[in-house]
């Protein structure tokens, strides 16, 4: 039996309580530092409640010290790992391999997506270091996937919905060199979002700007089974900057696609949480935030095939809702496919290509008033990216998650009653109580159901009572007391049960064959680099972030598995090759990168120009 786990992002303790209530089986949250999103850190008192309301349901909370390190912040972060370990935390997201020493905490350590696995040796070798868990790159097919899978024992973790870097993840510069903010370091400053000019060797335009570099959002929603038969066990929502709306949305929608696999298979999967989540809302990704969607790399026929990019904006155009009829000044008067609401966000894309929006004050019917004149063209398309009406539904009360219980209400030998509680988690406890009981007149087993029912405010429900006790009258107070006990004892044991996994034990006598590691192993301190001379591995140059290159010097910033030149159908291997010079070249500012084209990898190579050099 496959345990299938939904892995659910969380910005803070409010929003990773909202992912448990909506179905996720793990959270992962960032811990006070040292996570790669810097804006999404956390107290140790917040992560403590969020562990505590978790593992009620054997959901299971990771915590994100997954930047590199320097030397100076090496011992910070190992105390802040027996930190989190001493709260309950059940897992660290790593990528800095200074964290697999021995004066670690013995808790299970996690291999970030930030490692760039993208093949079985990496996976093993991450595997025989002491990672329980892989997350692999985003960019692999399901083949691929699976030869992973074949390859090793560790768990392996995928994302499955959310936003998309275009580079490998760990492999990514362009922040750094541009702005001197670290990717690595989780100061990204989304270089992959600008707009660029595209250019041959003369510098001459040979496509309009566009933001070439910037992706669709990742949905998987219909892939998940395929996914899981490939080898994934936990599959990543991405999004620990996400508000509340966006989590609950995307953490639904695939929690009930999940619930569907093990419905179809119930002696092959099961999910690897307890409880029964009973939503308010049908979820609809399509609500929340995206740039549009793509599966991505899942099959490798879609390398030649697929659009990834969303060149025209990188934010949110919407969902679409009609065209421009009229325009007189503030009002608008509209065709419309779908009904609008007042307080609705409306874009649209002007005469120049790009991306406007205005609000909704109020909408009658086919009309849409405005609180300030729009210069908007008739004929125009409308698409809808603040849906109020959806907005405001959830952001109420949306999903309650419970524990299914089942009662034996019976006599003792000596006159007591006992009331035995079985959960669907494995809890099985019994509260016994002296009582002031006699004959009854009328049948009390409804009234003992009654109060026994009244759970309302913990995170249990009655799913059945086994009612034994006849005609005898207990008072409902005492009915109450003993039902309180009862629950007492179910979290009591509930936490004493409760496991985590433990760190795996690195594999003995592994050595790597002899061989030398560049930049993009990302090693900025000395114990990393220890680590890799363990294993016969030589670090030829260190993270850049520690040994910048210097302005003269010519540095790939990025590899990519997305193909500008296949995006825009252009391979190099297919007939309309000649649409686009050999030689392309991307401008932002003063930012200046050259295309390589991999086509025997069929990958793409970002290579910053040095300064001052020709750009041929």
């Amino acid at each position: 039996m496959t345990d299938l786990e939904l892995l659910a992002p969380a910005k803070n303790a409010a929003t990773a309580i909202a992912a448990i209530d909506h179905g996720a089986d793990a959270v992962y949250i960032g811990a006070p530092a040292f996570g790669a999103r810097a804006a999404a850190g956390n107290v140790i008192d917040d992560i403590a409640a969020v562990v505590d309301y978790a593992h009620r349901f054997n959901v299971r909370v990771f915590v994100t010290l997954n930047t590199i390190l320097y030397d100076n912040e090496v011992d910070d972060a190992v105390a802040l790992a027996h930190e989190l370990y001493r709260i309950g935390v059940d897992a660290l997201i790593v990528q800095d391999m200074a964290l697999v020493g021995d004066d670690m905490p013995p808790i299970a350590l996690h291999a970030s997506t930030q490692c760039d696995t993208r093949d079985a040796a990496k996976a093993r070798f991450l595997a025989d270091a002491g990672f329980s868990r892989i997350v692999l790159a985003r960019e692999l097919s399901l083949d691929e996937i699976a030869a992973i899978h074949n390859a090793t024992n560790a768990d392996l973790e995928a994302f499955v919905h959310g936003a998309l870097c275009v580079s490998y993840s760990g492999d990514c510069y362009a922040s750094l060199l541009a702005t001197g903010r670290s990717a690595n370091r989780g100061e990204c400053a989304q270089m992959c979002r600008l707009p660029y000019r595209l250019t041959d060797a003369a510098g001459k335009d040979v496509m309009p700007e566009a933001h070439y570099l910037s992706l669709r959002d990742m949905n998987r929603l219909d892939r998940l089974r395929e996914m899981a038969d490939a080898g994934i066990k936990s599959f990543k929502i991405e999004g620990r900057l996400k508000d509340v709306a966006y989590v609950k949305n995307t953490v639904a929608a695939y929690s009930r696609a999940l619930d569907g696999i093990v419905a179809s298979a119930p002696d092959r999967y099961r999910r690897s949480s307890a409880g029964k989540v009973s939503l308010t809302f049908t979820p609809d990704p399509d609500k929340t935030f995206n740039r549009g969607y793509t599966d991505y790399f899942l099959n490798n026929a879609g390398r030649k095939t697929c659009r990834i990019a969303s060149t025209a904006t990188p934010k949110w155009a919407g969902q679409p809702v009609g065209t421009v009829r009229r325009v007189d000044g503030k009002k608008l008067t509209l065709s419309l496919d779908k009904p609008l609401y007042n307080g609705d966000g409306l874009g649209y894309f002007d005469r120049n290509g790009r991306f406007n929006g205005f609000r909704v004050n109020r909408a009658e019917g086919s009309t849409a008033i405005c609180a300030t004149p729009v210069d908007i063209a008739p004929g125009t398309r409308l698409y809808r990216n603040r849906d109020k009406q959806f907005d405001d539904m959830i952001g109420g009360d949306t999903a309650r998650r419970t524990i299914a219980l089942t009662m034996t209400l019976a006599p003792l030998p000596d006159g007591r009653i006992a009331l035995r509680a079985t959960d669907t988690r494995g809890n099985d406890v019994t509260a016994v109580a002296d009582t002031h009981s006699e004959t009854a007149r009328g049948d009390q087993s409804g009234p003992r159901k009654r109060v026994l029912s009244k759970l309302g405010d913990t995170a249990y429900t009655l799913e059945s009572l086994d009612d034994r006790l006849g005609d005898r009258f207990i008072p409902a107070s005492e009915l109450t007391a003993l039902r309180r006990r009862a629950i007492a004892l179910l979290d009591s044991s509930q936490r004493m049960r409760y496991r985590r996994e433990q760190r795996r034990r690195p594999a003995e006598n592994s050595p790597e064959p002899a061989h030398t590691v560049g930049y993009d192993a990302n090693v900025a301190n000395k114990r990393a680099a220890g680590f890799y001379k363990s294993r016969n591995i030589t670090v030829g140059r260190k993270a850049l972030e520690v040994d910048r290159p210097r302005p003269d010097e010519e540095i790939r910033v990025m590899t990519t598995r997305y193909c500008l030149r296949r995006e825009l159908g252009c391979c190099l291997l297919g007939a309309s090759a000649t649409k686009l010079p050999r030689r392309l070249f991307l401008l932002s500012g003063n930012n200046r990168y050259r295309l390589d084209f991999d086509c025997r990898d069929c990958e793409m190579l970002v290579v910053r120009v040095a300064e001052n050099a020709e750009i041929s």
